[in-house]
C-alpha cells in the first residue's frame, strides 16, 4: 500500500494540473464576460485575471438592452440566432439518432448490407467543402437556403455516420438471448426492439445523442454556407461582433460564448445518471 502512495501522490498531480490547462480557455472567457468594455479592451500590464468592475453590460449589449456605450450597435439580437442554433441542432440531432438507430439496429441483427457501414462513412471521407458545394445547388433548388428545417435536414445528414457507428458498436455487444426469448413468447421483432431493446439502451442512445449534440451544436461552415441571415447560428453569429474602433469585441464574444455552452451542459448533467450507470451489455455472458 506504501508503496503505491507516491504513484497516488503523481497521478493527482497530473490529473489536477491536466485538468487547470483545460480550465484556463473557460475560466478566462468567464472573466471576460463580466468585464465592462475599458478592461476586455485593454492591453499589456492593463489586462487582469479577474474583473475589476464586474458587470452585466456584455450580456445586455448582445441582448440589445445595454445602456452604455458600447462603440457599437447591432444590428441584430442574439435572441435569433440562439434560437436557430437550439432548433437546428435538436432536429437534427433527432433525425440523425433515429436514422442512424435503426439502421445500427437493423445491419447488427439481420447483417444485411455489409457494405453499408462505409457508404456511411464515405460522406465524412470527402472534404467538407466538396460536398457542400453540391448541397448548396439542391438546398437553393428547394427553398431550404437560410431555413432552420434546411439547416437541421444537412445536420442530421452530416452526423448520421457518426449515430450509426456508435449505436452499431453498441447493438453489438448486447447479448442476443434476451431479444430471442421475448420472440420466443410471441412478442414481435418491433415490439422487441420498443419495449426491450430500447429501454435497454438508453445509456448508449444518451451518450451517443450528447455526441451528436456537441457537433450540431458547434457547426461553423455548414451554417456559414447555408444561412444568410435569418437562421444564421451562434457560431456564426459571434465572427460577426467586430468594430472598426475596437476590432474584436472580445467581451460581447466571451458572454455569448457562455451562454453557448450552456445547453450541452445541462444536457450532460440530465443524462449522467444514464451515462454513469453503466451497460448491462453482457449481462447473460458468463
Amino acid at each position: 500500500m506504501n508503496r503505491s502512495l507516491p504513484f497516488e501522490i503523481f497521478r493527482y498531480c497530473v490529473i489536477l494540473a491536466a485538468l487547470a490547462v483545460t480550465l484556463v480557455p473557460t475560466v478566462w472567457m468567464a472573466s471576460m464576460a463580466f468585464k465592462p468594455i475599458a478592461e476586455w479592451s485593454a492591453s499589456g500590464a492593463d489586462l487582469t485575471w479577474w474583473p475589476r468592475n464586474p458587470t452585466l453590460d456584455n450580456f445586455r449589449f448582445i441582448f440589445g438592452t445595454s445602456t452604455t456605450d458600447l462603440i457599437v450597435a447591432l444590428d441584430r439580437t442574439a435572441a435569433k440566432p440562439i434560437v436557430a442554433s437550439l432548433l437546428s441542432a435538436i432536429f437534427g440531432t433527432l433525425i440523425a439518432m433515429v436514422c442512424g438507430t435503426s439502421a445500427a439496429y437493423g445491419l447488427s441483427r439481420f447483417g444485411s448490407g455489409q457494405n453499408l457501414p462505409l457508404a456511411l462513412i464515405q460522406l465524412r471521407l470527402f472534404p467538407p467543402m466538396a460536398v457542400m458545394i453540391p448541397v448548396m445547388i439542391m438546398w437553393a433548388f428547394f427553398g431550404m437556403i437560410d431555413t432552420w428545417w434546411g439547416l437541421s435536414l444537412i445536420y442530421g445528414i452530416v452526423t448520421l455516420p457518426f449515430a450509426f457507428w456508435l449505436m452499431k458498436t453498441f447493438f453489438d455487444d448486447m447479448p442476443r438471448e434476451i431479444e430471442d426469448a421475448a420472440l420466443v413468447e410471441g412478442c414481435t421483432r418491433m415490439r422487441v426492439f420498443i419495449k426491450i431493446t430500447l429501454p435497454m439502451m438508453r445509456p448508449a442512445l444518451a451518450s451517443s445523442a450528447l455526441f451528436v449534440f456537441i457537433l450540431n451544436w458547434s457547426d461553423y461552415l455548414i451554417s456559414l454556407l447555408l444561412t444568410t441571415r435569418e437562421w444564421v447560428t451562434i457560431p456564426v453569429y459571434m465572427a460577426s461582433l467586430s468594430s472598426s474602433m475596437t476590432g474584436q469585441l472580445y467581451g460581447a464574444k466571451a458572454a455569448l460564448g457562455l451562454i453557448a455552452a450552456v445547453p450541452p451542459v445541462v444536457m450532460g448533467i440530465a443524462i449522467q445518471r444514464h451515462l454513469v450507470r453503466g451497460l448491462t451489455f453482457g449481462a447473460l455472458k458468463q
